[in-house]
């Protein structure tokens, strides 16, 4: 007698077709129950176009966080997210989740620009409110882009386009954006788009070059070290600035490929200099969010042939704060390797004190904007004068940014600063003005030179 197999329960027409339209983690639907509420509301619609929104949300800083606490605490925050929005969002509208911690949104009663920024602000309030993970807590912050139909897009695939045209845009303004899409927001992305392809083909032919700025000693104006600058000067574009396309080398994911070009090429010329003087490089929040940043840094150092003692990494308090824990195991790598730290922008974040308590830097930038005000200005005297006497208490170095005249350097000196940049002593210079403006103004390096000449 044949023996009947185990019975597979049925599955009706109704529950494939919910299966396949729903996202398995939050329950919420998916790209393709997006898809159809959005080609039904402009069937409905086709004949007096009224408008209506959809949105793309994405969480800021997600990956670090799952990295960090695993992927299992990874899928309880997108869980919880997906429970707020189900929750907050207006009747009538629909939430579903796309990949990873993408989300989106269809507004049938969104009409324009205000309204959709006054949702959006709404649902941004909702998803700032702490994550609980069990023993910790975790806070996010949310970007967003909108989409009116139909003037930016009629097909589904055209209007999708457009959001997430207008989030990269929130992403590129920084964390918690909302913006709505615009043709004026196209062609800055456009131009933002043409702008990553020309610095990728930069990259690739090694066209990106490092300058270096001098930091001095402020008593008797003697050189320390330099701190290496990017530059760029593309065939069509001509000089692009470093304030616009680091930004976008982080934003568009390929920060790790110019930081490494950057560095070797830094950590080439600073070869060539006497041994005692250090090399000072910036490092990015996008790398410090990113645990193979040390492993990375020191393994471009040590191809080279350049010892890490000779080498200070600046970043700033807001690189910091992106990802604290990640950012502090970084932190700690490299100066166990004997590379220096420096904190950068001082004075101008929001709890810069809160930073030199938690962690362990060697050296204190003061910003430029106080330096700047220092012999008209008494309060940013009395601003720096603290942060020079704070920083002795603690055995920390300070280097003030952005000297352009002899006043402020004098009156820097008088206040104990000990170490000063800008214009006044030097403008950044290529590699082999820097060793022209060595021989120079470095004694020790010219009198090494003749005896070994």
């Amino acid at each position: 007698m044949k023996l009947a197999g185990p019975q597979l329960p049925q599955v009706s027409h109704n529950e494939l077709q919910a299966m396949a339209y729903s996202d398995p983690l939050t329950g919420l639907g998916n790209r393709y129950r997006l898809r159809d509420k959005v080609r039904m509301l402009a069937a409905e619609r086709a004949d007096d176009p009224a408008p209506f929104a959809i949105c793309i949300a994405n969480l800021d800083g997600f990956k670090p966080i799952n990295d960090l606490f695993g992927a299992e605490a990874g899928d309880e925050i997108l869980c919880q997210v997906g429970h707020r929005l189900k929750a907050c969002i207006p009747d009538g509208a629909t939430v579903t989740r796309h990949e990873g911690d993408e989300f989106a949104f269809v507004f049938p009663l969104v009409f324009e620009k205000i309204g959709a920024e006054r949702i959006g602000q709404m649902i941004k309030d909702v998803l700032s409110a702490p994550y609980d993970l069990g023993d910790r807590n975790v806070r996010l912050s949310s970007s967003f882009g909108f989409a009116i139909y139909p003037f930016a897009g009629e097909e589904f695939e055209d209007l999708l386009k457009s959001a997430e045209t207008a989030l990269y845009r929130s992403k590129r303004r920084g964390r918690g954006q909302i913006t709505v899409y615009s043709q004026e927001i196209a062609q800055e992305m456009k131009r933002a788009t043409q702008l990553e392809q020309a610095l990728r083909n930069a990259i690739i032919a090694d066209a990106v070059d490092v300058h270096f700025q001098p930091i001095v000693r402020l008593r008797d104006g003697a050189v320390l070290g330099f701190e290496a600058l990017a530059r760029w000067i593309d065939p069509d574009l001509g000089f692009v600035s470093p304030a616009a396309f680091v930004p976008l080398a982080e934003e568009r994911g390929f920060i790790d490929a110019l930081s490494e070009t950057l560095l070797r090429k830094a950590a080439e010329a600073a070869l060539s200099w006497p041994r005692e003087l250090f090399l000072s490089f910036n490092l990015s929040s996008a790398q410090l969010m990113d645990p193979g940043t040390a492993r990375t840094m020191l393994a471009t150092l040590a191809r080279v042939g350049l010892d890490p003692n000779r080498v200070e990494l600046e970043i700033t308090e807001t690189a910091v704060m992106t990802s604290a824990d990640t950012a502090h195991r970084i932190i700690t790598e490299l100066r166990q390797a004997g590379v220096r730290i420096s904190l950068d922008d001082f004075g101008t974040g929001q709890s810069s004190l809160g930073r030199l308590r938690d962690f362990t830097f060697d050296k204190v930038k003061i910003d430029r904007a106080f330096v700047s005000r220092i012999t008209t200005d008494r309060a940013s005297e009395h601003i720096i004068k603290a942060i020079v006497a704070m920083c002795d208490g603690l055995d920390l170095q300070v280097v003030a940014e952005g000297i352009e005249e002899v006043a402020e350097a004098e009156k820097l000196k008088g206040l104990g600063c000990g170490m000063g940049q800008g214009y006044y002593y030097g403008r950044p210079a290529d590699g082999m003005a820097t060793l022209r403006y060595l021989e120079a103004h470095y004694r020790e390096f010219a009198r090494i030179e003749r005896i070994t000449a």
